[in-house]
């Protein structure tokens, strides 16, 4: 049977194709050590699952308004002027089924076919492949491990053409934790209302911020600034939610409106009750946050110090997120354990996960050549077994 042209050309997720090469060597009977998968280890705090019963127990189990529930929306508008002091109305925000979801719904409702999104790299893996699916082309704009993997208000610009219409930004970044600095942050805010150009900020990690790092909305630079910005954001990573399917964007009202006109064609609607539980967690208590926040912070500052004292390794401090991003092109070129001799980041993964059972993501899948990412999102005890198993490996 046929399958569209659109489809072959897609590749597969790559943190999703690595955990199941993991999973492969899993059920051959194989203890792999695994930071394949960006989501937290914890189990979704007890008062947000109570939510969850109570509303079925309530009865909410049947459709609801295709982009959500007004009691959410307006949770998240009380929310974010909270975090954030910026003010949203109910009917600048849409529900949908994760934030992934929301990510597609604001390009297939903002891009035509042959507008340029601009993409600092690295970039989640799905960026690039979310924007083709509609159309429009990635332009991709290098940055470095010098400049903490930001991208300038000079490089932003100098990306601008007349058939540009957004730029992607990630703060904290997936892969590499970056935290943008603020005044980074306004300066290509100021170039984004010189230029005209849609701001699409993916914030999903905007409560996982470590010491020494600040975390600043990109909506918070003004009013003509928030008219051209589109928010993305869940409770997946900040409340331990993956699998319940609830992020959202806050956008100007025209382009809500867009966005419920395409939902209501594709989803029917969010899970009713996972929408009730996200109610509670925007609501109720927030002290699930920083004990979670706290964890991460001992993992990272334990997986930094292992990293820097590993032969070839460079990186830059993530300042959010649970990622370590390093190069490893160092070691490119020389015979690893099991007499592999690899030139890329994806054949060196592959070699780490044959030659010592120990998963990461390849760079390559990030628009970052020579890099891999290690996810810290699991228990102190995997985390020190698979870094003996890196560093002897890599000695």
């Amino acid at each position: 049977m046929h399958t569209s042209n659109l489809v072959n050309q897609l590749a597969p997720s790559a943190t999703i194709a690595a955990a199941a090469k993991a999973k492969e060597l899993r059920d051959k009977g194989v203890n792999v050590l695994e930071f394949t998968l960006g989501e937290p280890d914890f189990t979704t705090p007890d008062h947000i699952c109570a939510a969850a019963k109570a509303a079925m127990d309530a009865g909410h189990t049947h459709y609801t308004p295709a982009t959500g529930i007004l009691p959410l929306k307006q949770a998240i508008c009380d929310a974010f002027q909270r975090d954030h002091g910026v003010a949203y109305k109910p009917t600048e925000v849409t529900i949908s089924n994760g934030a992934k979801h929301a990510l597609h719904n604001v390009l297939a409702a903002c891009c035509d076919p042959g507008d340029e999104v601009i993409i600092p790299t690295p970039f989640w893996v799905s960026y690039s492949a979310l924007v083709e699916l509609v159309g429009a082309v990635p332009v991709l704009v290098e940055t470095t491990e010098e400049s903490g993997f930001c991208m300038t208000a000079d490089q932003f610009r100098g990306a601008i053409t007349d058939k540009t219409r957004m730029l992607m930004l990630n703060s904290p970044s997936n892969p590499t934790g970056a935290v943008y600095p603020v005044d980074a942050l306004e300066a290509l805010a100021n170039v984004a209302v010189e230029k005209d150009v849609i701001v699409l900020s993916d914030e999903i990690y905007d409560k996982l911020i470590y010491d020494g790092y600040t975390f600043k909305t990109f909506a918070s630079f003004g009013d003509e600034v928030k008219n051209r910005t589109i928010i993305v954001n869940g409770v997946s990573k900040a409340y331990a939610m993956t699998g319940w399917r609830i992020g959202w964007t806050l956008a100007p009202e025209n382009v809500s409106k867009a966005i419920t006109k395409l939902q209501s064609q594709q989803t029917s609607n969010p899970s009713s009750i996972s929408q009730y539980a996200a109610i509670e967690a925007l609501t109720g208590s927030q002290d699930c946050i920083p004990e979670m926040l706290a964890e991460f912070q001992k993992r990272r500052e334990y997986v930094l110090g292992r990293l820097r004292k590993m032969p070839g390794l460079t990186f830059a401090d993530p300042g959010g997120a649970f990622y370590a991003f390093f190069n490893v092109s160092s070691h490119f070129g020389r015979e690893l354990p099991g007499g592999a001799t690899v030139d890329n980041s994806s054949d060196f993964c592959t070699a780490l996960l044959e030659g010592a059972h120990v998963a990461l993501v390849t760079g390559d899948a990030f628009g970052a050549p020579g890099y891999v990412r290690l996810s810290f999102a699991t228990n102190m005890e995997t985390l020190e077994a698979g870094l003996n198993a890196l560093e002897k490996f890599l000695s």
